[in-house]
């Protein structure tokens, strides 16, 4: 790209803030009508809340902010690729959202998008097109080579169900091959691919995996989502409590994700989950536990209350094993008699004396306010950003400084 043409895109920066997501909502509605074979790709939820155009729109401004020097968005392109690549999008896919969202950019700004504005903003395109898809053909390389591995869509077999909580029920995975399963690090997840009658599409949905890495099989643990005024259920979590069943096949993507336990360290862990959030935690002290790590582990878990505590019983026999762990719960209401290390209300890290451990490493997971209170209250209190990891359940909107 020539100077001149950053110049202009950086100047679509001031709309970006203030109207970025009427665009990208605009964006989304065009292509979904004219490419309806996308819908296969799309979360259907995420569209209907509007957090997919959001999410969206937060990363065109990122990179309009940045045009002179994408590599310091460097960990969202990871996250992203990740991403890609577990919907099994493919480079071809490019041009049709390119031709997109260049038309919704013109159709949009009007007579304020000239030719020169569109051509800048055809080579910025191109450029973030370049870095994408060269990013996902390496994870896509590496998923296929590996013992086991694969790309695209793979049928399982779901071998067993077993109900966690109230809410929470995991599914057993195994390849209808009979073959092995591609290793992961603890923390990735995977991605389950089923045809929603309702909507008349494939809809997949990413789940952590909630095992430690065993070459045969993959567990994930699945909340129901009811839904509510502004959250419609969720298709895929529902059907898989209502609809799918032990023997019924589902076809799933490969491991993927950078939210991961970094094994080669040896530092202080803290965990922060909420709800749903614990799942990536469950694989963490799974693997840790196999492996005898002598890593100290603090964990710290927010619900709503001790019948929708999926796990709990289980990390408390791990706790027994692992000498060097603590355990922490806070429940919205307590209403019955619990052990020690129980406390009503939010997760409140103030309350622990250990919640800060030097040199420690800090894993946060659940949803985006539950992400952002905590780790501004680590930074508050001299944590550095390096040390601190999350994810959030749903596309990324989160800036955090």
């Amino acid at each position: 790209m020539t100077t001149e043409q950053k110049d202009l895109v950086r100047s679509t920066v001031p709309i970006l803030r203030e109207s970025g997501v009427a665009l990208t909502t605009y964006f989304y509605n065009r292509m979904l009508t004219g490419n309806p074979e996308l819908k296969n790709i799309f979360n259907s939820a995420n569209q209907h809340t509007g957090v997919q155009p959001t999410a969206l729109a937060m990363s065109v401004l990122a990179y309009a902010e940045h045009i002179d020097n994408p590599s310091v968005l460097a960990n969202a392109v990871s996250r992203i690729a990740h991403k890609h690549v577990s919907l099994n999008v493919r480079p071809e896919q490019y041009a049709i959202v390119g031709r997109h969202l260049l038309a919704s950019i013109s159709e949009v700004l009007g007579a304020a998008a000239g030719p020169d504005l569109m051509q800048a903003w055809a080579e910025a395109y191109g450029q973030l097109a370049a870095i994408m898809t060269g990013a996902e053909s390496e994870l896509y390389s590496r998923a296929a080579a590996q013992t086991g591995g694969w790309s695209g869509w793979r049928p399982f077999v779901v071998k067993k169900k077993v109900q966690e909580s109230d809410e929470i029920t995991s599914f057993y995975f195994y390849p209808s091959d009979e073959g092995a399963v591609a290793d992961f690090t603890p923390g990735q997840y995977i991605t389950v691919r089923l045809y929603v009658p309702e909507l008349n599409v494939f809809q997949p949905r990413q789940y952590s995996i909630s095992c430690a890495p065993n070459g045969t099989y993959y567990r994930i643990s699945v909340k129901k989502e009811q839904g509510d005024a502004t959250h419609p259920a969720g298709y895929v979590s529902n059907m898989l409590h209502s609809a799918i069943a032990e023997g019924d096949m589902v076809e799933l993507a490969p491991p993927s994700g950078d939210f991961v336990l970094n094994t080669s360290k040896n530092t202080p862990l803290v965990f922060i989950s909420g709800g749903v959030g614990l799942t990536p935690f469950i694989s963490m002290l799974d693997y840790l536990t196999q492996t005898n790590s002598k890593r100290p582990v603090t964990w710290i878990h927010g619900c709503r209350g001790y019948q929708v505590h999926a796990f709990r019983d289980k990390v408390i026999e791990w706790g027994s094993h692992h000498q060097a762990m603590d355990i922490h719960t806070f429940y919205d209401k307590i209403e019955h008699e619990v052990e020690v290390g129980c406390y009503e209300g939010y997760v409140d890290l103030s309350k622990l004396d250990n919640a800060i451990r030097p040199g420690a490493d800090y894993y946060i997971c659940g949803p985006g306010i539950f992400i952002k209170t905590h780790y501004q209250y680590l930074k508050a209190q001299g944590i550095s950003a390096d040390s601190i990891h999350f994810e959030e359940f749903s596309p990324a909107t989160l800036i955090i400084d």
